[in-house]
This record gives C-alpha cells, structure tokens and sequence, in this order.
C-alpha cells in the first residue's frame, strides 16, 4: 500500500515556515496566516526571475521569455518541494519538449511555414501539434521526468510560434537560467530544493 501524497495544504508550512526561520521574521507568523506569506513569496519571487528574463529577451530580441515559462516559475515558487518542480525535471521537460515539438514539424514539412494564426490551422498542422504532445507526454513519462509546463513549450513550437534552431537553443537556455534563479532563491529561502533531483528516503 502506497503512502498518500501530500497535499498542497501540507506544503504550505513547509515554504511559509522556511522563510520565516531563515530570515528570523517569527513574528510574521503572529501577524499574518502562513498563506499570505507564501503568497508574498510567489509574488515577489515571479515578479524578480521573469522580469529579469524578460528584459535580457528585450535586450537581445531573442526568446528568453515564453509562455511556458510562466507555470514554471509557479512550480517553482509555490510547490518546490515536489518532483516536477526540481531541476531534472524542469530541464529533461523542456529538453524533450523542444525536441518533440521541432521534430513533429519536420515529420509534417512544417519547419519553414507560417505560424498556425498566419497561415491558419491546416491538417499538416493538427498532426504536428498532435503529435509533438503526444510524444513529450510519453517521453516525459518514460523518463520519470514529469513538467506539466513542457506540454506547452513542445505546442509554442509546433504550432509554429518559435522554430528558428538558434531560437530554440534560447529557450532551453532560458529554462536554464530560470532554474539556477529557483535553485538560489528558494534555497536562501531556507526550502529544501534539490541542486538536481529530489532526494527519495531510502526503504526501511
């Protein structure tokens, strides 16, 4: 019989009650509930690493900021105890999610057409958007490296929002400095984020 997971209830104290320790503010949690706190640091914290790489993607004209990453940053910052929101996940994710997504257009002769809201939603179109998240849905699975937002960066792709290979490179280069900014912050935070992999308590 499996241990029950924990639910975000659970998880709660445990980023609420880090921060509170390391930054020595118990009297915090006299004055305000332990969910307003961990909301303060949702905020703050995806405010600080998106506009940092919104602004490089402003000085660069290149994609350092998409749309998946924002639910990744929220993984990040509101369950970064949990598996898909550790490093190996987040990088594998994306990693298999661009390579899903680039090759579903090659497979359907799409690498050099218009975006799908240019040119339209044609059938070529459907079987790459199809099959690119099909196959990093499985990929993912296959490689116990589970990042739901992943789901979304593999469609920016196929549906033909970002396919210039120097484009994608950004991206997963984006995803990177992204996480060495989760990997700081929550761990200054005093929250126990993996470098890595989430560590797994060895079997009694």
């Amino acid at each position: 019989m499996t241990a029950p997971r924990p639910s975000l209830e659970l998880l709660e104290p445990d980023v609420a009650r880090g921060l509170v320790a390391r930054f020595r503010l118990t009297a915090l949690l006299g004055r305000f509930p332990e969910r307003q706190i961990w909301s303060a640091f949702m905020f703050i914290n995806g405010l600080v690493t998106i506009g940092l790489l919104a602004g490089l993607a402003m000085l660069t004209r290149t994609p350092f900021v998409f749309p998946s990453l924002g639910p990744t940053a929220f993984l990040f910052f509101f369950t970064p105890t949990l598996p898909t929101a550790s490093p190996r996940h987040t990088i594998y994710g994306h990693i298999i999610g661009i390579a899903c997504g680039y090759g579903a257009l090659w497979l359907m002769g799409l690498h050099h057409a218009p975006p799908a809201m240019v040119m339209g939603v044609t059938p070529a179109r459907i079987g790459a958007a199809a099959l690119s998240l099909a196959a990093t849905g499985a990929l993912m699975i296959l490689f116990k490296a589970a990042h739901p937002p992943a789901g979304a960066t593999t469609l920016i792709i196929s549906l033909g929002i970002i396919t210039k290979p120097q484009h994608l490179a950004i991206m997963l280069l984006a995803v990177a400095l992204l996480t060495v900014q989760a990997i700081v912050i929550n761990r200054l935070a005093g929250i126990d984020y993996p470098l890595w992999a989430k560590r797994t308590p060895p079997a009694g």
